[in-house]
Parts: C-alpha cells; structure tokens; sequence
C-alpha cells in the first residue's frame, strides 16, 4: 500500500526537491502551500496540490481535514525577516516572523498529528543552524526556529510510541528564502556572504536542497524507526553542538 506525504511548503526550492524525491521512492504526495505559491510552481501531475494558509488555524484545519491516514508529514514552510538587529526589530516584524513560523509549526502540527496516528507516519519539521547557534542580525527567526525545536522535542515525547517526531537543521541555501521567502516578495538582499560561508565550512561550499532531502527522508523511513526528539544538523560542519 502506497503512504501519502504531506509536504508543507512544498512550492520552495528544498519542498519541489524533497516532492520529486518522494515519488520517485514510491510515495503519495500531497503539496501544501499558499495559493499563489502553488500557482507559481506547481508541483509535478503525479502529486496533489492543497492550498492554505499558516496564518489561519481554520484553512490548516480544513486542509489536514480531507487528507485522510498520513505515512509522513514534512513541515518546511517558514520566512525570514529583514537582516537587523533586534534592537532596531519593529514589534510588528517580530510578531509577524514569529507568527509565520513558530505558531504556523503549532498549527500545522495539531491538524497532522491525527492524521499520523491513523497512518503511523513520521512528522519532521525543518529548522535551522541559528535555532541553536544564533548570529547576530537574525534575532527573530533564530527565536522561532529555537521555539521551533523545542516543539519538537515536546511532540516527541507526548506523540510516543504512535508517531515519531524529528528535526533536520540546515545552514543556508542560496535559494529564494534567503531574500525573504518563496511566496512573498523577494525584495531583501541575501542576508550573507556566501562564498565567504562556502570558505569557512569545511567541506567547501553552500548546502543545495538535496543535501536536505536526504536526511529527512532518513528520518521519514524505517532505517530512523528508533529515532524521535532529535535534530539533524546539515551543514558541512559549520556547526558541530
């Protein structure tokens, strides 16, 4: 029997990766995302497409609502703000990324953890290097990404033994997120020099989304069936906690 995965984000550069990677291993996807993202990538004719919004409980609720049993669900949506420090963060900026990011997880999390049970399927949320190594300037993300792995580190415990709950925390992609996110206006320059962080990792170069479709699929199969409450840091050794 094929198993459904629900990809949220899935209109990104890591999501149309990690879609094209799951249905060539054999799955069911379902592509989660804003409207307007979905109409400008649309994902492959073999996956269904769902619109929502994070920002509405009520879109989530109703998306998650027609899905039926889930085999795995991936959460990869999230956005940065402006490259500043928080001193000079506007509250509405705060509010807007914390928002988008950390309460969107919640959100996203309560609609799919039913759906996991009834499928005996595997969450895994995507995070980021700065949810446990914060550099100065991304104050507000690196706070919803921090929210973001202790969510999952609750999730784990109070979802077992029925649904395994992880985390994959990459370091920066040059993609449309770094200027602000895919889906919204991609108007902010990239927050970093890139090919200074390609000099400083020690294995020589910038993450591209494959490098990240991997090891959540490890975490969505059977190889990682005794794994839950943990975070896999993919980042060519710029960051070793």
């Amino acid at each position: 029997m094929t198993s459904t995965l629900a990809i949220l984000g899935a209109a990104g550069a890591i999501g149309r990766a990690l879609t094209a990677r799951a249905l060539a291993d054999g799955w069911s996807v379902v592509a989660l995302d804003l409207a307007a993202s979905l109409a400008a990538h649309p994902p492959p004719d073999k996956a269904a497409s769902v619109a929502l919004d994070l920002r509405d409980a009520a879109s989530v609720g109703a998306a998650f609502a027609g899905l039926g049993p889930l085999g795995g669900f991936v959460n990869l949506a999230g956005f940065m703000s402006p490259h500043q420090p928080l001193a000079d963060t506007a509250l509405d900026t705060f509010d807007e990324v914390i928002t988008g990011n950390l309460r969107g997880a919640f959100i996203a999390a309560q609609a799919a953890l039913p759906r996991l049970r009834e499928g005996g399927g595997a969450m895994v949320n995507v995070v980021s290097g700065l949810g446990g190594n914060p550099r100065p300037g991304f104050g507000p993300y690196a706070a919803a990404k921090a929210g973001m792995i202790s969510l999952t580190k609750t999730l784990a415990l109070e979802a077992a033994p029925d649904v395994r709950v992880n985390a994959v925390g990459p370091s920066a992609l040059n993609t449309a997120f770094l200027r602000g996110g895919a889906g919204r206006q991609e108007t902010n320059p990239a927050p970093i020099d890139l090919d200074a962080m390609a000099r400083a990792t020690p294995l020589g170069r910038i993450a591209v989304p494959a490098d990240v479709v991997g090891p959540i699929m490890f975490l969505l199969g059977p190889d990682a069936s005794f794994m839950t409450g943990q975070v896999l840091w993919v980042n060519g050794g710029g960051y070793m906690p």
